[in-house]
């Protein structure tokens, strides 16, 4: 039914000027957040300067080339799940006028759901292509690094379609492993090598998602519950959820907090984030306190986009120190 009503109201968008800013709304381009750990991959291999090359750098920018067109298909097979259960028209539905329908071009009927998987399955192929060419060109090729870059990609793509993981229970892990791997994968290829702190920012960085991941869910639960789709929100009780989401933001600076004490990262690692914490914590009070979901949410990406940049500089500053 719904598949129907899309395909006799497909707006003039999808076949005018409009058609690639449709498109981009399908691929989420706005939301760039995952697209920012190649700062740490770079960040991580900087130093010592003059053995960061050329052939490095194009690695880099093909990988990160790929990496936007697998999630661009990713988030639109998500879409189509979505649209087609149905939980997309009740989360973005004139019943919740917190979500904008314009991001959701298969609700707001600018696209047919077979124009959202042609759109995903050519970004699949884009992404396969671009990312064999960044490990045929890359100076090292780690059987764990290959290993991550295979699975993500499968994964990825089974998200929400296929055998649509994130509908059986596994949503909250799945976030945190795609920001890790999209950090510590490139850092293999360039190095060959594994490395303990940035692992742990890699983890630190997947929690990002994970964090605005799940106040979206708390936003989301009526039609995540009426779909079987069981994020936690939807699984516990309110409270319940609030003490998960809790759980989290505390897990997040145990993580930095013990990889400083262990020598894991450097000793100022810990402090380092703290501006990164003080901001989550505003976000819980911000969602949990005062009841302000989806603020809370986008505090989210602000404090994300913070601990990227103060990861960036540890790396650089660990480089430096490395080289000294």
């Amino acid at each position: 039914m719904t598949d129907s009503i899309a395909a006799t109201h497909t707006a003039a968008t999808a076949h005018g000027p409009g058609r690639l800013r449709v498109y981009a709304r399908l691929g989420k381009l706005d939301v760039y957040d995952y697209y920012l750990g190649i700062f740490l991959a770079l960040t991580a291999t900087l130093f010592p300067l003059d053995a960061f090359t050329a052939r490095g750098a194009l690695v880099l920018a093909l990988f990160l080339i790929g990496e936007i067109a697998v999630l661009m298909a990713m988030v639109a097979l998500d879409d189509v799940t979505g649209f087609r259960d149905g939980s997309d028209l009740a989360n973005y539905g004139p019943d919740n006028p917190l979500r904008s329908k314009a991001r959701k071009p298969l609700v707001a009927a600018a696209l047919t759901v077979p124009q959202a998987l042609r759109f995903a399955w050519v970004s699949a192929a884009a992404g396969v292509v671009l990312w064999t060419v960044a490990v045929a060109i890359a100076p090292h090729r780690p059987l764990w690094a290959l290993a991550a870059v295979g699975a993500l990609f499968v994964v990825s793509l089974q998200y929400s379609y296929g055998l649509k993981i994130s509908y059986h229970g596994f949503q909250e892990g799945f976030l945190v492993a795609l920001g890790a791997v999209l950090v510590i994968a490139p850092y293999g290829l360039l190095t060959g090598k594994f490395s303990g702190f940035l692992m742990v920012q890699a983890v630190l960085f997947g929690f990002g998602p994970l964090m605005f991941g799940v106040y979206s869910n708390t936003n989301d639960v009526a039609g995540d519950r009426a779909v079987g789709r069981p994020t936690v929100a939807a699984l516990v009780s309110e409270r319940g959820n609030a003490v998960f989401v809790g759980a989290l933001s505390a897990t997040e600076f145990l993580i930095g907090a013990l990889a400083s004490l262990t020598g894991t990262a450097p000793w100022w690692f810990a402090p380092l984030m703290l501006p990164a914490t003080a901001l989550r914590t505003r976000q819980y009070v911000t969602g949990f306190v005062r009841g302000d979901i989806m603020t809370a949410r986008r505090t989210g990406f602000a404090v994300h986009r913070l601990s990227v940049v103060l990861m960036s500089v540890a790396g650089l500053l660990a480089g430096w120190e490395a080289t000294r």
